[in-house]
């Protein structure tokens, strides 16, 4: 992976995040957020360092959206790691070193990753903030991003079920899988494409796909990562990244399949990021009994907005 430095502000040059940043990348995503909770009243909490995979998939996936900005000394101290699904673009994690903030350089770094995003011409520009701190929903807002509904975490029990993996299936079908679940979401959300992300996580085998068939083909996906997302703890639970489903009534029945594929890898549950503005998926999580976790908010740039399918569903996780 390329990373050529430019120009960037006030002395600072901008390249790209590579798999060798990774402890520094850690170091800096600790140390920012940490700061962000204890300005938002939380002085005991201490952001702990990511899986490293994690970050590994997160740089491979945004390829040259990989973005930080790094010193005279090559010390880093910014990033935003920017990632486009087709038309489908958004931002994150993204951060500034405390000492750099209020400096311009978190403008700067949205900035760059909007015109990125343009560039690879994506119809949707987003991201996702905590809802609870206002200076980051003041800050977003005064670059162009508008609140939507709020991204509601639902986590669920591991459950013995049947589930078709993408991994357990012989090249020719899985090859016909993965076209098919490309052509699903096309159908749901134009110019959306979520195969290479599907292929990554297959990759560097830190989760798979659970794919529900019908009579007339894949209903429905959901790519799944079982890696552990903090370093240095065993994985807790199997999160899903994208799903989508032909009709919304079918999202138990993925959902439970999913929740099969958690009891498979030995965890304890299952994780889903329900987007709100999605009502009938939301009453069928609290229908399922599953237990809200996290709160997110979802921001769009002024005119880049998602717009949801008249049927069926489609949930992309704006984080890793």
């Amino acid at each position: 992976m390329s990373a050529v430095a430019k120009p960037g502000p006030r002395g600072l040059r901008q390249r790209t995040l590579t798999h060798a940043d990774i402890p520094l990348l850690n170091h800096l995503f600790s140390d920012a957020f940490s700061d962000r909770y204890r300005r938002d009243g939380l002085t005991g909490v201490r952001v702990p360092p990511l899986n490293p995979a994690i970050w590994r998939y997160a740089i491979d996936d945004a390829g040259d959206g990989a973005l930080c900005w790094v010193d005279v000394d090559d010390r880093l101290v910014a990033f935003n790691v920017v990632h486009r699904s087709g038309a489908e673009g958004w931002m994150g994690p993204l951060a500034v070193r405390p000492e750099w903030q209020a400096t311009g350089l978190g403008r700067t770094i949205v900035t760059r990753g909007i015109e990125h995003l343009r560039a690879g011409a994506c119809s949707v520009i987003g991201l996702e903030t905590m809802p609870r701190t206002m200076d980051n929903v003041g800050f977003y807002s005064r670059l162009g991003f508008i609140p939507a509904h709020l991204t509601v975490t639902f986590a669920f029990d591991a459950r013995p079920a049947r589930c078709t993996l993408l991994s357990r299936l012989g090249e020719a079908d899985a090859a016909r899988t993965l076209a098919g679940c490309a052509e699903l979401v096309a159908s749901l959300q134009p110019g959306v494409d979520f195969t290479r992300e599907i292929q990554l996580t297959r990759t560097l085998g830190i989760g798979d796909t659970v794919v529900l068939d019908g009579r007339d083909g894949i209903e429905g996906f959901a790519l799944c990562h079982e890696a552990a997302l903090v370093e240095g703890r065993p994985r807790e639970e199997v999160r899903v990244l994208k799903l989508a489903v032909r009709d919304v009534e079918r999202l138990p029945a993925l959902l439970s399949a999913v929740g099969g594929y958690a009891r498979d890898c030995g965890t304890a549950r299952a994780a889903v990021r329900v987007q709100g503005d999605y009502a009938d998926a939301y009453r069928a999580l609290v229908a399922m009994d599953a237990r809200v976790r996290w709160t997110d908010l979802r921001m769009a740039l002024t005119g880049c907005a998602e717009r949801i399918p008249a049927r069926g569903v489609v949930f992309s996780n704006w984080e890793i």
